[in-house]
């Protein structure tokens, strides 16, 4: 089992094919599970790293709420990537691990080829009600473990999995129930409550110059604001927006993110996926 000390925290992750390095970054209800129709389709041609979050056994569940921070999760994935000798990579993640995706560009652009980000921004357009609802899941799976969470899972962004896909929601379902009740409560309080709005990012973000893919389904309301304002205000970037899907979009609609993202993983390594503002911006949207 590859697992990494970084500062003090042990990091599990997995490695599966060979070429350019592709890094997947879980949201807060995965873990390296998460990607599996991603790792079977890109270890093809890319060297597919997955890693579960401090927080997440078999990593480490460190026990002190400052051990959970925006900045200690890019610091993760950084010193990652330096263990594993790795100069650039294609950065990609999931909601939680889409927010850390953007902020891992923006603090380390020169290690970043391009950024796929998926899902992110929940809270942006209210970040008091945010911070108080995840106080509040944060209390749930201290006093009833994961099992306290069951409503998280089957809210608005999540009921068109589950009618879409039952088998694959009840996977996704089990796979929640085994995660650490502690390590998850840290996380919401002290990454997920803590990390700034999207909104607050408009300067940082107008001067990144990072490739970046921005995804998600049209049923994740929280989500849609965020992604249009990234879309606005990243030069070089490209929105997919998936019909009739939630928050999950790379579980719900495997295909259709796999090959959005293969699209534009070719343009970037083509040099042809270009800044909005020269005339020739490329983006892509759903195919049938």
């Amino acid at each position: 089992m590859p697992k990494v000390d970084l500062n003090g925290v042990g990091i599990y992750y997995e490695e599966t094919g060979e070429g350019f390095p592709l890094v997947f970054a879980h949201e807060l209800a995965g873990n390296t599970e998460s990607w599996k129709a991603q790792v079977s389709y890109f270890s093809r041609r890319y060297r597919v790293i997955t890693y579960n979050a401090r927080g997440y056994p078999p990593s480490d569940v460190p026990d002190k709420l400052d051990d959970y921070s925006q900045e200690q999760v890019v610091e993760d994935l950084y010193l990652l990537l330096k263990h594993l000798g790795i100069k650039q990579a294609h950065i990609a993640g999931l909601s939680m691990g889409g927010n850390m995706t953007l902020f891992f560009g923006l603090r380390h652009p020169e290690m970043a080829k391009s950024l796929i980000v998926a899902g992110a921004g929940t809270g942006s357009t209210d970040s008091a009600m945010f911070k108080q609802q995840s106080e509040a899941y944060a209390a749930q799976l201290e006093s009833d473990g994961t099992a306290g969470l069951a409503n998280y899972l089957t809210g608005p962004t999540r009921a068109r999995f589950k009618q879409k896909d039952p088998t694959g929601w009840a996977e996704f379902a089990r796979l929640f129930s085994d995660h650490s009740a502690q390590g998850k409560a840290l996380t919401l309080r002290g990454y997920q409550a803590r990390r700034p709005s999207v909104m607050s990012l408009e300067t940082e973000l107008q001067a990144m110059q990072v490739p970046t893919l921005i995804i998600l389904g049209d049923e994740d309301d929280p989500c849609l604001e965020p992604a249009l304002f990234m879309k606005r205000n990243i030069p070089r970037s490209g929105l997919v927006v998936v019909p009739q899907t939630g928050h999950a979009v790379n579980l719900e609609e495997p295909e259709v993110f796999n090959r959005s993202i293969s699209d534009f993983l070719t343009a970037v390594d083509a040099g042809k996926w270009e800044t909005r503002s020269s005339g020739s911006g490329v983006g892509f949207g759903v195919k049938s």
